[in-house]
């Protein structure tokens, strides 16, 4: 009889036990509980920004006075915003493309070496995205400087002209975009070279046996094993370019003629140069509508993939 007791005593506590707060036995709430510390962060460093901005975006200069969708009927008004909003996807766009290309190509260079040289290779070629943006444009300052180029210097040795790297437009652009290329390609190759890691050599084997080449492999086996990582990597890069401030302000200053100004150089020039605050947050929040459908349509094929997996 005792044992019998004991026995429904312990299935009841057992049953208490399974059914006590099914809240805390799911996996997405046990996820979020965990996550909460840093949604609470970003809320207080992020989105209570934003809201600001937005608010700032409808006052006038001196903030005393609502005007509503004034300073956006204003910059579309404005022969330079269209400039700045060209010049913006044309640096973000071919400094990302440029960056995935060099970035896919080297990792691809150092996952063929022996792992005892790879450690080395990784280390020397993280070098330019390991040193501040700030600090490695100003040597790239003194390498583009009109007066004391260092490149300049090296063609007129082999006789071929000096170049107006940041005093002319086009070289300005080209110069910019450069030092980002630079600066970002490193992310990029660290990324594609864990990528390129998890991909099993069983693959590769079976396509080499079946007699697949080179180029084959690459096109059949390797891309779609990264094409998720190549597609987050581009969409965070993305991102960050177009909100590129340093690389443009240190080498350029969004010159000449503001004909180097992305977003972000423009704004701060408008809003804290210039001393009119609600119009730089005008500037900046055309960021957000144009990253925001990339990252629709980046996002939405990456989730497409994972349901076809």
């Amino acid at each position: 009889m005792v044992d019998a007791t004991s026995g429904t005593v312990g299935i009841q506590s057992g049953r208490r036990f399974r059914q006590r707060p099914r809240f805390f036995q799911r996996k997405s709430t046990i996820a979020f509980m965990m996550a909460l510390p840093l949604i609470i962060i970003i809320a207080a460093l992020v989105v209570y920004p934003a809201i600001y901005s937005l608010h700032l975006a409808t006052l006038n200069k001196s903030m005393e006075r609502f005007v509503g969708f004034g300073n956006f009927e204003f910059l579309f008004k404005r022969e330079t915003f269209w400039m700045v909003v060209k010049q913006s996807c044309i640096f973000a766009v071919t400094a990302v493309v440029f960056k995935a290309l060099i970035g896919f190509f080297v990792a691809h260079f150092v996952h063929a070496i022996p792992d005892k040289g790879q450690r080395k290779w990784r280390g020397m070629l993280l070098v330019p995205w390991v040193i501040p943006p700030a600090m490695s444009t100003l040597a790239w300052f003194w390498l583009f400087d009109p007066s004391y180029s260092a490149f300049n210097w090296l063609f007129a040795l082999l006789g071929i002209p000096s170049v107006p790297w940041l005093g002319d437009p086009y070289w300005a652009r080209f110069s910019v975009i450069l030092v980002n290329v630079w600066y970002g390609a490193p992310f990029f190759m660290i990324m594609y070279l864990a990528a390129l890691k998890s991909v099993p050599e069983q693959l590769y084997e079976a396509a080499s046996i079946d007699g697949a080449n080179w180029w084959q492999r690459l096109w059949y086996v390797t891309l779609p094993m990264m094409r998720n990582i190549i597609s987050i990597t581009v969409l965070f890069s993305l991102i960050v370019t177009f909100a590129n401030f340093d690389i443009v302000r240190v080498l350029t200053a969004g010159g000449p003629i503001d004909q180097t100004h992305v977003f972000a150089t423009w704004a701060f020039k408008l809003g804290i140069e210039g001393g009119d605050i609600p119009l730089g947050a005008t500037v900046s929040l055309f960021m957000v509508p144009l990253l925001g459908v990339a990252a629709i349509f980046i996002l939405r094929d990456i989730t497409k993939r994972g349901n076809e997996a």
